[in-house]
């Protein structure tokens, strides 16, 4: 006989394998410690964990920071995807433009912990209206 415990057990293993194959790990890797995977496999990780309450809204602080610009790539696809495949709102902080214009719709710039701009992220990045937003833009272009 199963034990109720037992069938809560298979449940939580379940769900844990359909969100490592989400996030594009194995799901062979279901035992394995935290400290095992690299920097872009933990950051996959915490967005699996993040999302298995199924949330309506996330917040995403600097995702991609510290990581390979392969790796950034990677996790940027797998985010817009899980973000549209979800139906979630994700609010994104990030200092990298080019991130900002790949996951949002909209977007705020800020300085000096006051919104100095914001609106649709193509107009606010293809034609920035505040002097701080253009040197943020044209900083980025002569790179």
């Amino acid at each position: 006989l199963m034990a109720v415990g037992d069938r809560h057990y298979g449940n939580i293993r379940a769900t844990a394998s359909d969100w490592l194959r989400r996030v594009e790990i194995e799901e062979d890797r279901i035992d394995d410690q935290p400290r095992a995977f690299s920097g872009g496999m933990r950051q996959r990780l915490q967005i699996a964990r993040n999302l298995v309450t199924s949330p309506r809204l996330v917040f995403m602080d600097e995702p991609t920071g510290g990581l390979d610009v392969s790796v950034q790539a990677r996790l940027l696809d797998l985010v817009r995807g899980l973000v549209h495949d979800l139906g979630l709102a994700a609010i994104i902080v990030t200092h990298d433009l080019a991130v900002a214009r790949l996951l949002s719709h909209r977007m705020m710039v800020m300085k000096d912990g006051a919104v100095i701009e914001q609106g649709l992220t193509d107009r606010v990045l293809d034609d920035p209206r505040e002097p701080y937003t253009q040197l943020l833009v044209s900083s980025i272009l002569q790179v």
